[in-house]
């Protein structure tokens, strides 16, 4: 490792002692918190630089016992496993030395609506927001769905569900685009394979804290939640439209009974919203890197194509195809998340050398 790297890990060592040092003694309150915080994130880093220095001076050790003919057989073979080791070490000191998004340890919001494809998309919507809920089931997560509106045929027209969970964004956040479908519908006489889409958005869910409304910026509308085919749910003015007038966001909850319920997640979506907006507007090199890489994330961007007669499944970002698509769609979806992880961090490593 160079010498610029070097100092850098030297100050992160020593950051890291000052931080315990600190902690130690009469900190409180909020400095507290952020210093904890700090250690946190430093103390992964901390634990490879330490792994990969004991490394290399194993190594050196080893390198010099090679010149002792007793020791030859024994340092031989512990120099080139230390060899071997290294690189990986390095590697994954370089990853955790990488630039992390502030979101990624975040729970999320996830929205499916359905786009092209008329009462195929909405089945297929729905399967789709199914297989998330059990991919999030799989990892751990708790699920909780904020809207679900059915539309007559049982296809989904909204689906909304909070993700509550450890590094739900870092996991979900690639699966934002439009996501298409192909396969014959159950609808269809003559076995023609149809092509539909569907849009998903993953946001990272906010705090209070992270945006700042003023109640009279907003426009708050109640009426009568109505189902499927217009049917009336009850008989209240339960539903709850949200509109922030200064930057045309809309939200609309009628899944509660309670007017009361139905505003309080349609603010948690609003401030959702609000915040990822926020964050692309302040960094608009994020967004810069992310189109270079695997994808911007916006929802006209199409990501990935379910094709059912051929039992594939590709992402068009990295060109990956896998021949599972039964299990993707019963929650297995860690092959393709984990090769859009690591496609990610490959092109931020590109770009920091």
């Amino acid at each position: 490792m160079n010498g610029d790297l070097n100092h850098k890990l030297d100050r992160i060592l020593s950051r890291a002692e000052e931080l315990r040092f600190m902690l130690s003694g009469q900190l409180g309150g909020e400095a507290f918190v952020k210093a904890s915080k700090e250690l946190a994130e430093l103390e992964p880093i901390e634990a490879r630089v330490n792994s990969l220095r004991e490394a290399g001076k194993a190594m050196a050790e080893a390198e010099t016992m090679l010149a002792d003919p007793e020791m030859k057989e024994l340092a031989e073979a512990e120099y080139h496993e230390l060899k071997q080791k290294i690189p990986a070490l390095e590697m994954d000191l370089r990853l955790a030395l990488l630039p992390r998004d502030e979101a990624d340890d975040r729970s999320a919001i996830l929205e499916i609506r359905p786009a092209a494809g008329g009462d195929e998309a909405g089945l297929f919507a729905a399967e789709l927001f199914a297989a998330y809920l059990k991919y999030a089931a799989i990892q751990g997560w708790r699920s909780e769905i904020l809207e679900y509106t059915e539309s007559e045929l049982g296809g989904l027209k909204e689906g909304i569900a909070e993700i509550t969970g450890k590094s739900v964004f870092a996991r979900l956040k690639f699966e934002s685009g439009v996501h298409r479908v192909q396969r014959v519908p159950a609808t269809e006489t003559q076995g023609r394979i149809h092509t539909s889409t569907i849009t998903v958005a993953v946001l990272p869910e906010a705090e209070e804290v992270d945006v700042d409304i003023n109640e009279g910026d907003l426009r708050i509308d109640v009426y009568r939640a109505s189902g499927a085919g217009g049917q009336h749910v009850n008989k209240t003015e339960s539903a709850v439209r949200i509109t922030h007038l200064p930057t045309g966001i809309v939200v609309a909850m009628q899944e509660e009974r309670s007017q009361h319920k139905n505003k309080a997640k349609a603010m948690k979506i609003l401030r959702s919203r609000m915040y990822e907006q926020q964050r692309a507007s302040k960094d608009a090199t994020r967004a810069a890197d992310r189109k270079g890489q695997v994808g911007t994330g916006d929802r006209s961007e199409r990501i990935r194509t379910y094709n059912f007669p051929q039992g594939r499944v590709t992402d068009h970002r990295i060109n990956l195809t896998i021949h599972k698509i039964d299990r993707v769609m019963l929650g297995e979806f860690d092959d393709i998340i984990e090769a859009l992880i690591a496609e990610d961090q490959a092109a931020r490593l590109a770009s920091e050398t």
